[in-house]
């Protein structure tokens, strides 16, 4: 039977897996670099690339690039610092605990410039107007599936503040899904092409979370003063999370400010760029001071959320507990190249059968695929440190015989201890590979067993083939 299984492989099934298993050998090469998270400095880059500074806008915390610190070397005031992020950045650099600089070049992961993101934990994104390059998309995309920090801020649809014809909305949404990394709604969410004219957003109830609850005070509200939303996708992203609705929404419609996470990386979206408005900047700028409006606590979201991107313990990270954690990648035999090491699994589990391509490699791990009522699982256990932030990621291919659109025959569970975190089926085949990840924080300080289990039924054959599993904590 399971010589059958092999042999059953369909061309082109093969033949796209092939194809996605070069562009991930390739993107290896970039991997590199030095790994997100590795300072105790949390280094911070804010972008300003591609047009921050355009028409009226001055998305800048200071006016000396890249290093704000020969503006003032000690700032104790916004104004020490010239720029409308310039309270932003003056807040950070004043806890002692931050690395600060600008990138006014294109963004490159894995080379030698001191703005390469290798050398940051977390990218600031705050209302771009111009499109990231093909590289740039790889190079961002690969920097916060390797643990990086991502801060995306859009504006209204329509902002085009540069006249190209694109606007934030387009830019982060092109980001999103048109990039060479994964795109496949990677993170969860989508920004939504609206322009709502004003508002005060208000945050959810969770005093656990520590964008909202964060060691820079306790976020109430935000503001909207032309911006938009985002819509949530839990489906392809279970850790998306809405923090702050537009007036009148919630769940997965409405969302103004949300994170997610994406490999072993954080993300935040923020729909409009007046709350970081300082009010200050350049000589001529149309400015709006949402940073210090009275009827909001956005310079408390804005600095709690750089924290939670960054991997900051004293905000409680991602909900491992807080605390020191020391960075880390906890499975054994995580691409399956060792063979059947580390791992418990079925009978034929763990191979190098060419009928469904690795993704890096030559091992992956394929349950079902049988055509017949047939079990497999796959498992290891692992204890995860207490203090730390744990993100537990693979990648799946799902290949099928079933013709079915609406009916799941045949299912893959996937479970963290006694929680499932996510169940796949026939219905989510796909020529490649695609990213999942989940954050297992609420696990640290236990030993958990990490389980695939796929389930087959009768007739007509589906796979579920892993590789390039990862524990990350940090």
């Amino acid at each position: 039977m399971l010589g059958s299984r092999r042999s059953r492989r369909r061309l082109t099934t093969a033949l796209a897996g092939l194809g996605l298993f070069v562009t991930g050998a390739a993107l290896q090469v970039t991997t590199t670099a030095t790994p997100a998270h590795a300072a105790t400095t949390h280094r911070i880059l804010f972008d300003d690339g591609h047009a921050e500074e355009a028409g009226n806008a001055d998305w800048i915390i200071s006016t000396s690039k890249p290093d704000p610190l020969a503006q003032d070397s000690s700032p104790s005031s916004e104004t020490d610092w010239t720029g409308a992020l310039s309270s932003w950045g003056v807040a950070l650099q004043k806890t002692g605990s931050y690395s600060l600089k600008t990138a006014t070049s294109a963004l490159t992961y894995g080379g030698s410039s001191t703005t390469d993101l290798s050398n940051f934990d977390t990218l600031v994104l705050p209302e771009p107007n111009t499109l990231f390059t093909t590289a740039e998309k790889t190079a961002i995309m690969t920097f916060v599936q390797n643990g990086g920090g991502l801060f995306m801020i859009s504006d209204h649809t329509g902002a085009d503040r540069n006249s190209d014809g694109e606007d934030a909305v387009e830019i982060l949404n092109d980001l999103m899904t048109n990039n060479s990394v994964d795109s496949t709604d990677p993170f969860g969410f989508s920004i939504d092409t609206l322009d709502i004219s004003s508002g005060y957003p208000a945050a959810i109830s969770d005093s656990s979370n520590a964008v909202l609850n964060g060691a820079f005070g306790t976020v109430t509200k935000s503001l909207i003063a032309d911006g938009t939303t985002a819509t949530l996708k839990p489906a392809d992203n279970a850790n998306v999370k809405g923090l702050v609705y537009r007036s009148g929404y919630s769940g997965n419609t409405g969302a103004f400010f949300a994170t997610s996470t994406f490999g072993s990386g954080r993300v935040a979206f923020w729909g409009d760029s007046s709350p970081i408005d300082d009010g200050t900047g350049q000589s001529g700028n149309t400015l709006y001071d949402g940073w210090n409006d009275t009827g909001a606590t956005n310079a408390a979201l804005a600095l709690n959320a750089t924290a939670w991107l960054a991997g900051d313990g004293s905000t409680g990270g991602g909900g491992g507990g807080g605390g020191t954690c020391t960075a880390a990648q906890l499975l054994g035999n995580p691409g399956f190249e060792s063979g059947n090491t580390t791992w418990t699994a079925s009978s034929g589990v763990i191979t190098s059968s060419t009928s469904e391509a690795a993704r890096t490699g030559s091992y992956k791990a394929w349950l079902d695929g049988y055509g017949t009522a047939h079990t497999d699982t796959l498992s290891q256990s692992v204890t995860i440190p207490s203090g730390c932030s744990a993100t537990l990621s693979f990648y799946l291919h799902v290949d099928t015989a079933e013709t079915t659109t609406s009916t799941a025959y045949d299912k893959l569970t996937v479970t963290a201890g006694s929680t499932t975190l996510a169940t796949y089926s026939n219905l989510n085949a796909a020529s490649g590979y695609v990213l999942k990840s989940f954050d297992v924080s609420s696990l640290a300080g236990t030993t958990a067993t990490i389980k695939f289990s796929g389930v087959e039924g009768s007739t007509l054959q589906t796979s579920f083939v892993l590789d390039d599993t990862a524990l990350n904590v940090s």
